[in-house]
């Protein structure tokens, strides 16, 4: 790995390329360089409502640094991206465009890693995609439609009534479709049987307030091997949660994982 300079001066500085998803929309873009020469990279997917802007996804973002250069952006309908958010389905799209643009720059070896909705959407990204060196999964569903908690039930309220999407658009940025998915995609559960041959790592708080236990488990337990799951005791809720030594635990594990995954394709 190469000398990673000081966090802080690296993120005042990244660069800004032009990515745009095989559908057209143009995703707004940050890729934080630690070095020259590098061949792995990682990616970084936010949950609903994310930005790369956030401090906690640009603290994240230079913590991965040590494994490889980082690219972060958001998704669409998201802040300075185009289009509209699906909320899981066509954001599948958006990582693949990210991925591609790394390969195209000369990486060999790439990383995704996902936060709720983005932890969904990578986990579904590899199954149906594949071209990653591995895979991690944080804060993320088991299934589509889940509304066992109070967090979830205001997050559908939210992209399914109009006055939910006004407050969206107008407080967090965020343009969602009104139209519902057809077909339904495929649940993460069923995607996490696909990710192999990447390692998939599944990592989840004790104090989540959208998913509970059931959901990580259900995701490990689907998935083939080379497979880990996480469960932080006292942890939240995705970027937001993630403490230095966890983003530090989570470096590590990518480094040790992108060395032996798949290449890129």
């Amino acid at each position: 790995m190469s000398d990673v300079p000081d966090a802080s001066a690296v993120q005042l500085a990244p660069e800004h390329p032009a990515v745009t998803t095989s559908d057209g929309v143009r995703l707004d873009c940050a890729l934080l360089r630690g070095g020259t020469d590098r061949d792995t990279a990682v990616v970084v997917a936010n949950g609903f409502t994310g930005t790369w802007r956030n401090p906690a996804t640009r603290a994240i973002a230079a913590a991965l640094l040590p494994v490889g250069d980082v690219l972060t952006f958001d998704f669409r309908g998201h802040h300075g991206s185009g289009g509209l958010c699906t909320v899981g389905d066509a954001e599948v799209h958006d990582v693949e465009a990210a991925v591609a643009h790394l390969r195209g720059r000369g990486y060999t070896r790439i990383a995704t890693v996902g936060f709720s909705l983005g932890a969904a959407v990578v986990i579904r990204h590899a199954g149906m995609f594949g071209g990653v060196a591995a895979v991690a999964a944080v804060s993320g569903p088991s299934r589509w439609y889940y509304r066992g908690t109070r967090r979830m039930r205001l997050l559908h309220f939210g992209i399914e009534q109009r006055i939910g999407r006004w407050f969206l658009r107008t407080a967090r940025k965020v343009r969602v479709v009104d139209r519902q998915w057809d077909p339904v995609p495929p649940d993460p559960t069923e995607m996490a049987a696909r990710v192999a041959p990447a390692p998939l790592l599944v990592v989840h708080g004790d104090a989540d307030p959208y998913f509970p236990l059931d959901h990580p488990r259900r995701l490990h337990e689907a998935a083939r091997d080379p497979k880990e799951l996480w469960i932080v005791p006292g942890m939240g809720h995705a970027e937001r949660a993630v403490r230095p030594d966890l983003a530090r635990r989570l470096a590590a594990w990518l480094a040790a994982a992108a060395a032996t995954g798949p290449a890129a394709g």
